[in-house]
């Protein structure tokens, strides 16, 4: 079967998924809605040398459009979750009811050691970290904050109230994390100096839906950090850009892409590091890596309530590359 057959069908494949999903009476969790997106994570995940960009304008609204939806999904499952842990009188004791943190643990330590890997010639460790788009639940700063980095502290920047109203409470029993990890209520876009006072940021991947919006808060980033600070982001490569935006290293303007790793097993995100230049300096070449590491498996059920009108654009498979 040649590379081209196997795309098609893989594309057939996505565009059906969706279109069962589509049609279900409700989104809540339940059996069939968890098997769909489970079917459609594991359709995904296996290498595949497809360019997710470059699908003809139909599929590309699919595509935008089950990224939308995988991030109201993520949104949601997490706000289930976080507000049963908030009933806690000590919420973290009771952290691993959440059925991916596992996942979390060995993401984090991945970024740790990443993070490790391009800083260590200086020995430094980071005092001040952002994390913008933090979410209901926190997780990436809390594995941190608590397996990695115990001396440093977390400040956690989400658009919605909401979600730092839920995740606030989270670590407000802990005297430790208490002490260390703040919210912050706003969008990243209107933080501008105090982005220079951070050493390390991280991005979430779903902060930016859309090439031009994760550009947008790229660009942001590269204006008000501090040189030779470090960013930290994730992305998605091959088929897997059906579930998460695709981050290009060449829209990191400003920015030096240390290294972007593509991983090949069933962990879907691929995990970028740049270090912030100075404005005068253009950015090197980088190293990308796709390889098959221990790293965390992906959430395989994508729960959430909403409907959006769209067309079901199942058909025209051979306009799949323009």
């Amino acid at each position: 079967m040649s590379c081209q057959q196997k795309e098609e069908i893989l594309v057939k494949t996505v565009c059906e998924i969706y279109d069962n999903i589509s049609k279900l009476d409700s989104l809540k969790p339940c059996k069939d809605v968890n098997m769909l997106f489970t079917q459609l994570v594991l359709t995904c995940m296996p290498p595949n040398p497809i360019d997710t960009t470059k699908l003809c304008q139909k599929l590309q609204e699919i595509r935008s459009h089950l990224i939308q939806l995988c991030g109201v999904a993520e949104g949601l499952l997490e706000t289930h979750f976080s507000t049963n842990l908030g009933s806690y009188e000590n919420p973290l004791d009771h952290i691993e009811e959440f059925p991916y943190f596992s996942n979390y643990i060995k993401l984090g330590l991945l970024e740790f050691t990443i993070l490790s890997d391009h800083t260590k010639s200086d020995g430094h460790v980071p005092k001040r970290i952002a994390f913008v788009g933090s979410g209901p639940l926190p997780l990436t700063s809390i594995v941190l904050a608590s397996n990695h980095l115990r001396n440093t502290s977390f400040h956690n920047y989400d658009i919605d109230e909401s979600a730092n109203s839920l995740a606030t409470p989270l670590v407000s029993a802990d005297p430790d994390l208490s002490s260390r990890m703040f919210f912050h209520t706003t969008d990243i876009l209107n933080v501008t100096n105090e982005l220079s006072e951070y050493e390390v940021v991280f991005l979430a991947a779903l902060v930016g839906m859309n090439k031009d919006d994760k550009v947008k808060v790229i660009d942001h980033l590269a204006k008000y950090m501090a040189p030779n600070s470090i960013l930290m982001l994730r992305s998605a490569h091959g088929a897997r850009g059906f579930l998460y935006p695709i981050v290009d290293p060449t829209d990191l303007q400003g920015f030096e892409v240390l290294q972007v790793f593509h991983p090949t097993d069933e962990v879907i995100n691929s995990v970028i590091i740049a270090r912030k230049s100075p404005s005068t300096t253009p950015p090197p070449q980088y190293s990308s890596v796709d390889r098959m590491i221990d790293h965390p498996v992906i959430r395989t059920c994508k729960c959430f309530e909403t409907q959006q009108d769209f067309n079901h654009l199942t058909h025209g498979i051979n306009c799949m590359i323009e």
